[in-house]
């Protein structure tokens, strides 16, 4: 073997300067030499059992036999199998080279033999199928030091493990056949299992293939299920692995064998009230096979995950829901971890399953007379239970029961009535007859009577789930008005202004270094996300709030008080933000721009959008995970998790503190979700809203109207220079605005780089859209103006069609007139010549003339007329189309160039006639 040279030579460097390693060296080597080179049976043994004790106990000699003892002691694997002790040796001295020693304290540089030693064996497939078909030997020994060996390999090198197992045929097959063996052997090839299935998906397909279900079941059933040892929960343990994101795997077991096994393990067997750790921790490794199965397959759509839903159908159909309130809900007696985990799986349950939320809506607790609805038991936990796990676990469940639960929702708030006063300092144990409403109603109001937030709070954070995405309720429960402490104190008051009014309370007590009778400091986040629920499209909310004046100037004082948390500064700005977004109202001092300028005024929009990033940028908001994130249940985790009790309330109290797991659950993944895109939406709004005057109605100034006496050619130069003068003190307006809006939406130069592209395009976006607007009216004028000198041009050209025919007329009567003249005139030289002829008789020839003159000029006098008087109008009316068309800037003079230039002639022929 190569490798084997090249680790002497780190084996060198590592030890050769120390004489006391060097020595062991020598001692390692000389004991292989007798091994190796040995004659006799019994000196060879002894050999092995000799290195086999200094490799367990130094360093050095693992170092030593890492360099040089690996092809000795697999010779004699491979060519000795007749010598059973010789193979016993072998095995037992390789698994004390693969085995670190706990005593030996080694530094973080220091190279550690046993994984170097666990390298060097995984690196051949050879050697690890020699191992495997160890297994096959019948003496006992031979295979519990097999199986020792494959599990220090695992822990040190599980890849080149897992692969090199792969590759061998009948591998895991060799592996399942040693759960069938006897129970040292049974549980060694278990575990060993269980480290091999945590991560290797293609040896989980395997060892489910080979029957692993069956055998598990069958294990734990002979151990005596959650009563049983250690073995029960290793069971559990491969059975997660199998099941962990394997939608496949699922099925399978849903379909053969059913999950009547796996409840069967749930029901308390022998003393109930006796809980022991090893108990416990089996309780939980069941819970979180439940759980593992409830949440079905990796899906990368949660919302195609029918598996899922398939497997939440059938357990509730097996009875598990009973089951699980019997550990969450009635065994109070259960440890903690259990109760919790227990409540987590009734929430993954009924989560976006209808039929399983109607299911829990119906189970009552208790023996007859004493009987209640399991919600208001579990309501009852989370208003009484010291523990601050169990209050998450238990709300987590109203929290999934009122996800996409609208009818749900909606029959919870029909129950909200308030109790008479007289019952708000009843304790609690007064509250078993109440209804769920009333319960709650009366925990957000118990601390009036000591002044104990922590009640209301938890109670807030029920109501928030009852609320949410519902706007049904929300109008519900605004209607919803509390008596005053003292009738001398005032009229009722409604549940909003009362929940502002523990919130301002809370904060008090903080400024007043009261945290510890106020409550641990997560009672103002949780209040603060109640309001924000409550308001979120929710105009009515909105109006509500804003009937008390001082909640405005509360909001703002509390926006800017740097005793207040980050959380809690940035929520309070959120909810600020839902007062402008939601806001229908117009009354003075509560409409949005109001508000806006409330905030311009009291904070500064720059110091107001520097409230969410602060927020968004704090741990809570970048951590945030799913609710009750869980990691897997494994051996080493199992004892701490039965042994939580609670989160230490001491260390609760300092309101710096952002590692609770309460604040943990109000700012999950989804609401941190939700508030960052209302927060996107919020920034949006402000800056439009900002950038844009208060008052959109129109004024028309009196400049606008014409004055008496004004020409129309004034008006419209006026009325040009108006519109110009306007348009600039605009433009400047504008821009002024635009600039504000951008400085407002920065957040400083610290600030990400995404919230300052967003807070330009913001302020570019309106003034893109104001610019935009303001072309598309110029427009729109301008379309109009050329409308309106095309009907002019179109006018015009029409009256000249009409003065030209005239024209035309006039002269053709000209020209008749000028022909009766001429006639007229040979007419008389006619005449003439008769007379001086003599031959006839001659009528009175001046008579006939004069007569047919006066005719002529009668009926000439008469055309004329009417022509001069259509002259007259038509003249008219191109005087003003000129005018018309002179204030629109065109050249009439062109226009009528070459108009009657041809009339000259016949004029001139008329006066001559004349």
């Amino acid at each position: 073997m190569d490798f084997v040279s090249k680790y002497q030579g780190v084996v060198g460097r590592v030890f050769r300067n120390d004489n006391s390693s060097s020595n062991e060296d020598s001692y390692v080597e000389r004991l292989l030499d007798r091994i190796s080179n040995g004659v006799l049976a019994e000196d060879r043994r002894s050999a092995m059992v000799e290195l086999q004790s200094v490799v367990a106990e130094s360093n050095a000699a693992q170092l030593a036999f890492g360099a040089m003892g690996f092809p000795v002691l697999l010779s004699v694997l491979k060519e000795e199998r007749d010598d059973v002790e010789m193979v016993r040796g072998a095995l037992e001295t390789l698994v004390s080279a693969l085995s670190p020693i706990e005593h030996a304290k080694a530094s973080k540089n220091e190279v550690q033999p046993a994984l170097m030693n666990s390298d060097l064996l995984s690196r051949e497939v050879e050697n690890i199928s020699l191992l495997l078909s160890l297994l096959a030997e019948e003496d006992f020994y031979v295979r519990y030091y097999t199986l020792q060996l494959l599990t220090a390999l695992l822990t040190n090198s599980p890849n080149r493990l897992q692969e090199a197992i792969l590759t061998i045929p009948r591998g895991i097959t060799r592996l399942m056949d040693m759960l069938m063996d006897r129970e040292v052997i049974r549980n060694e090839a278990l575990l060993l299992l269980t480290y091999l299935t945590r991560e290797a998906e293609e040896i989980q397909k395997i060892v489910v293939f080979e029957g692993a279900f069956e055998k598990i079941f069958s294990i734990i059933k002979e151990e005596g299920g959650s009563e049983g040892g250690v073995v029960v929960q290793d069971c559990l343990e491969l059975l997660n692995n199998l099941l962990r994101n394997n939608a496949s795997n699922q099925v399978l077991l849903r379909e053969t064998m059913g999950f009547d096994p796996l409840i069967s393990i749930l029901k308390l067997r022998g003393s109930t009230y006796k809980f022991t750790q090893q108990k416990t921790i089996n309780l939980l490794s069941v819970l979180d096979t439940i759980n593992l199965l409830l949440h079905g397959g990796q899906q990368t759509d949660p919302g195609k995950d029918t598996n899922g839903v398939a497997n939440k159908t059938v357990l509730v159909q097996k009875k598990v829901l009973d089951h699980l309130l019997v550990l969450g809900v009635e065994s109070q007696w259960a440890p903690v971890a259990v109760r919790c985990m227990a409540l987590q799986c009734i929430g993954d349950l009924v989560v976006s399953h209808p039929k399983n939320c109607d299911a829990l809506a119906s189970k009552v607790i208790g023996e007859d007379p004493h009987v209640e609805p399991a919600l208001n038991s579990i309501l009852r936990i989370i208003l009484r239970t010291p523990s601050v796990q169990e209050f998450i676990a238990a709300d987590y469940v109203f929290k999934s029961y009122c996800e996409k639960n609208p009818d749900g929702q909606r029959m919870l708030a029909s129950t909200l009535t308030p109790q008479p006063h007289s019952m708000v300092n009843a304790p609690f144990e007064d509250d078993v007859n109440m209804s769920f409403g009333s319960m709650l109603l009366h925990g957000l109001i118990l601390s009036e009577s000591d002044g104990d937030l922590e009640a209301c709070c938890r109670a807030a954070s029920v109501l928030s789930h009852v609320l949410k995405d519902n706007i049904q309720c929300k109008e519900k429960v605004l209607q919803i008005e509390l008596e005053a402490p003292r009738p001398s104190l005032g009229s009722p008051e409604p549940l909003m202004h009362r929940m502002v009014k523990y919130l301002a309370l809370a904060s008090s007590m903080v400024k007043d270094g009261k945290a510890g009778t106020s409550g641990p400091m997560y009672i103002q986040p949780i209040i603060l996300k109640l309001l924000v629920i409550w308001l979120f499209d929710c105009p009515s909310a909105v109006q509500c709030f804003l009937d008390s004046r001082p909640h405005l100037t509360y909001l703002l004082e509390l926006i800017s008080d740097q005793t207040a948390t980050v959380c809690v500064r940035g929520l309070a700005a959120v909810l600020l933000g839902e007062c402008v977004i939601h806001n229908k109202t117009s009354d003075s001092g509560k409409s949005a721009f109001s508000i806006v300028d409330a905030i311009s005024q009291k904070i500064g929009l720059t110091a107001y959008f520097l409230k969410f990033d602060e927020m968004q940028k704090s741990l809570l908001f970048t951590s945030a995970k799913p609710a009750l994130a869980r990691k897997p249940l494994t051996r080493s985790t199992a004892a701490s998790m039965s042994e939580i009790e609670d989160v230490d309330e001491n260390e609760t109290t300092d309101q710096k503190n952002e590692d609770h797991p309460v604040l943990a659950m109000v700012l999950d993944s989804q609401f941190v979700f939700f508030v960052k895109e209302l927060e996107a939406n919020i920034r949006e709004q402000i800056v439009e809203i900002y950038s844009r005057p208060k008052s959109q109605v129109a004024v028309v100034p009196a400049e606008l109207e014409q004055s008496s006496g004004e020409s129309d050619k004034e008006y419209i130069k006026r009325l040009k220079r108006f519109v110009e003068k306007q348009c600039l003190e605009i433009q400047d307006l504008l821009s002024r605005n635009a600039t504000l809006a951008e400085n407002a939406a920065k957040t400083g130069a610290s600030g990400s780089s995404q919230l300052e592209h967003r807070g330009t395009a913001g302020s570019e976006r309106v003034l893109v859209e104001t610019l935009r607007r303001d072309l598309h009216e110029t427009s729109q004028r301008l379309e109009a103006l050329k409308a309106e000198k095309a009907r002019i041009e179109v006018e015009a050209s029409t009256h000249q069609n009409l003065a030209a025919k005239l024209e035309s007329d006039l002269k053709s009567l000209s020209d008749a007139y000028n022909s009766l003249e001429q006639a007229n005139f040979q007419l008389d030289r006619e005449v003439k010549a008769l007379k001086s002829g003599g031959a006839l008789p001659i009528p009175d020839i001046e008579e006939i003339k004069a007569e047919a003159r006066e005719e002529a000029q009668k009926e000439s006098e008469a055309e004329l007329s009417d022509l001069l008087v259509c002259l007259g109008q038509e003249q008219s009316k191109v005087e003003k189309l000129s005018a018309r068309l002179m204030e629109l800037g065109e050249d009439v003079d062109k226009l009528l160039e070459g108009i009657g230039d041809d009339m000259g002639v016949p004029e001139d022929d008329e006066e001559e006639a004349e």
